[in-house]
């Protein structure tokens, strides 16, 4: 059994989703959560009723990490809380839109990027301070970042750059006992991916995947949860693949 017993950790975009059933997973294995959300009050109030009602301890955070504050914004208020110390960052939040290269326009190619990249990065620089010898930081990826799914160009570019800031931050904070990964979604029937949620949807997903079952948020959720573990100690620098064998 994973045990965080101890560990304080923030999810962003925690309020629905895979990150909802992450912050669940942390609670549940002992950490303490941070429940960020931007728009989704209602939810992380339920989210963090739904952790205390089972024994563990959680607060909500809000910050909209489209505007270029963001970031800092939402670390000052977790320094507020934690003080010197934060022991797993689970950069979850995330937006998708499903345009072509001709539909795709320039505030959103600029928006998917804002949140996407722009808000993990400045995150992690504005959280660094607070992070030791032992901390964590798990990114979230896609299967998009390697593979042509979709009408998904823009929004695969945001995760191919997560990809690569995993390693360039893996390099850089190893020396501090930092790890840093990322976990790579393939489709999850969730808000941000409707379509899986339709006949067409779940016939083209079930195609696509060895395992012949639709994934559920807590598939990604657990994975996130081991690498934030000390049994996931010898582990940085990667992007672990949580997608049921898509596209093999």
């Amino acid at each position: 059994m994973i045990k965080l017993a101890g560990k304080t950790a923030l999810v962003t975009g925690a309020s629905r989703g895979i990150g909802r059933a992450t912050a669940l997973a942390l609670a549940a294995a002992g950490a303490q959560v941070l429940v960020h959300y931007s728009r989704g009050e209602t939810e992380a109030d339920a989210l963090v009723r739904d952790i205390h009602a089972a024994g563990g301890k959680a607060q909500k955070l809000q910050a909209d990490l489209r505007q270029a504050d963001g970031p800092h914004t939402l670390a000052k208020a977790v320094r507020d809380i934690i003080g010197c110390r934060l022991d797993i960052l689970v950069a979850n939040a995330g937006i998708a839109y499903a345009r072509s290269i001709e539909d795709t326009t320039v505030d959103e190619f600029d928006e998917l990027f804002a949140v996407n990249v722009r808000a993990p990065f400045f995150l992690v620089q504005q959280l660094l301070p607070v992070m030791c010898k032992g901390s964590n930081i798990i990114l979230l990826s896609s299967l998009a970042a390697r593979s042509a799914v979709g009408q998904l160009p823009a929004y695969s570019a945001t995760k191919g750059a997560v990809d690569t800031l995993v390693k360039h931050f893996a390099a850089a904070l190893g020396e501090r006992g930092i790890r840093v990964n990322a976990v790579a979604p393939g489709v999850v029937p969730t808000e941000m991916s409707s379509f899986a949620k339709t006949e067409e949807g779940r016939t083209a997903t079930l195609q696509m995947q060895a395992l012949k079952r639709l994934a559920e948020p807590e598939d990604v959720a657990e994975a996130v949860t081991f690498l934030a573990s000390d049994q996931a100690r010898w582990i940085t620098g990667d992007t672990l693949q949580v997608d049921g064998g898509s596209k093999l």
